[in-house]
């Protein structure tokens, strides 16, 4: 008997040839025709059409700026929000619910939360809560890039002309990586989502819009015009590093003051203490709203840095500005620098133009509590044709330990030496305090780099490392 190798081919054919008719058949497969005899083109959905995306890591994150988006939403600007988790770790102030569960009931609270403020597009990126201080390790449990394919499908979506993320940045008062993350993210989506070579099954018009068939998605590139950053505000920033926005103004679409609508917005928390302000609203207690400080980061449109979020944006879309990127530097002899997250820090700032942020904290600060550790990254690199020998030393202030660090390492020519050095602070030292602690690395007899930070006392732990 011959064998037909074509049949299954052909069969295959024939069953696509009949879903393909029975689609077109269909109300769904219907062309739409415009009065002209022209079919008509929908283009993006002005549904989700937004003038401001905030992204931010957790729900209650949004609550740093509250008071700025409902006074946004006054003056009929669209927001978005979208969370990169769905806060499924830590405690709950009021029930048993802890892991998905509690992921589940943050997520409704979260929705409730923008939803008092007239904001219902919202978007979870589903990425796991990570108790860390380190924003690689975040990025690491998030899957890096797939949550920043996320974060760009959102923008071409929702096509904001302002991106308000956290800052990306390690300081104390704030270290939880996610929050960094989340600024990190935010960054690279704002810098990507113009650039149609960057996940270009995203920007590519189905071929039958109306069917049921999978294909691409069918968005559009789309550049944001500025992108700002939150902060914790009773970190003492340098001041004029963005717009200030008073919580003590009456909302005129509530008449009542932009303080009292962030409280409301805060109370639906209340897995999260969010209690605590709904007790504060009914007492008329406002001393916890403080002015909304946005940092600013980069203007495509021009405007000072301390102006209104919206000076020089203008209705029409603005084309697809590419950053530099990272640039290799040139560097000659022996060489110790802050490493890990410090080290990728002052590379991506410089890759999409916010150097500005640099000068925020010209000298490193991390937090400690009394006796607690401090982990502290360093690195000595070679650039030399030669193998050498480098002593590291450091310079503690009174009643600290050093548990590892120091010592003489071996650096092999065109290498490099990572070292943590531990660090453990004095179980009484004063609450509240500044030190000052410095790492020297010598060759040969001779200094070839000094690292310093500034370290504070605090009185509760932070995110654990």
């Amino acid at each position: 008997m011959k064998n037909n190798t074509r049949a299954p081919f052909l069969l295959k054919i024939s069953i696509f040839l009949l879903l393909v008719a029975i689609s077109f058949g269909s109300s769904e497969g219907i062309c739409q025709i415009a009065p002209s005899g022209e079919q008509a083109n929908p283009g993006p959905d002005d549904r989700f059409k937004a003038d401001i995306l905030l992204i931010v890591a957790h729900p209650d994150d949004e609550q740093g700026i509250t008071g700025y988006l409902a006074r946004a939403m006054d003056e009929h600007k669209r927001v978005a929000v979208l969370w990169a988790t769905r806060g499924d770790t830590g405690g709950d102030q009021v029930g048993w619910a802890k892991e998905s569960a509690l992921g589940a009931e943050r997520e409704i609270e979260a929705r409730r939360a923008v939803g008092v403020l007239g904001i219902t597009n919202v978007w979870f990126i589903g990425a796991p809560n990570t108790p860390s201080q380190d924003v690689l390790w975040s990025l690491e449990k998030w899957n890096h890039g797939a949550a920043l394919e996320e974060a760009v499908r959102i923008i071409r979506l929702t096509r904001p002309e302002v991106i308000i993320s956290l800052l990306p940045d390690y300081y104390t008062g704030e270290n939880h990586g996610d929050h960094q993350a989340a600024g990190v993210i935010a960054t690279e989506a704002f810098d990507m989502a113009g650039d149609p070579t960057k996940f270009p099954e995203q920007i590519v018009a189905p071929s039958i819009r109306t069917s049921n068939f999978m294909g691409t998605e069918g968005l559009q590139p789309w550049q944001p015009a500025k992108i700002y950053y939150s902060a914790n505000p009773a970190v003492p920033f340098p001041e004029g590093q963005g717009p200030v926005y008073s919580l003590t103004d009456v909302s005129p679409s509530r008449n009542v003051t932009y303080c009292k609508t962030h409280l409301e917005s805060l109370g639906f928390h209340l897995t999260q203490g969010g209690g605590r302000a709904l007790v504060a609203l009914k007492d008329g207690d406002t001393t916890g709203c403080r002015p909304v400080k946005l940092i600013f980061g980069k203007s495509l449109v021009g405007g000072s840095e301390t102006s209104d979020v919206f000076e020089g944006i203008t209705p029409d879309p603005i084309a697809f500005a590419p950053v530099p990127g990272y640039q290799p530097e040139t560097h000659t002899g022996l060489s110790l620098e802050l490493a890990g997250q410090f080290s990728f820090y002052r590379k991506f700032w410089a890759a999409h133009n916010i150097e500005r942020l640099a000068s925020l904290m010209p000298v490193q600060e991390m937090g400690v509590t009394p006796g607690g550790d401090l982990p502290v990254p360093l690195l000595m690199q070679n650039y030399t044709d030669s193998s050498a020998s480098i002593d590291l030393t450091v310079e503690l202030p009174a009643g600290w330990t050093e548990h590892g660090g120091s010592g003489q390492f071996q650096v092999l020519a065109h290498g490099q030496y990572p070292v943590e050095a531990m660090l453990v602070s004095p179980p009484q030292g004063k609450v509240g305090e500044w030190q000052q602690i410095t790492w020297h690395a010598r060759s040969a007899g001779r200094e070839i780099g000094a690292v310093t930070i500034k370290v504070y006392l605090e009185g509760h732990p932070g995110m654990p490392q």
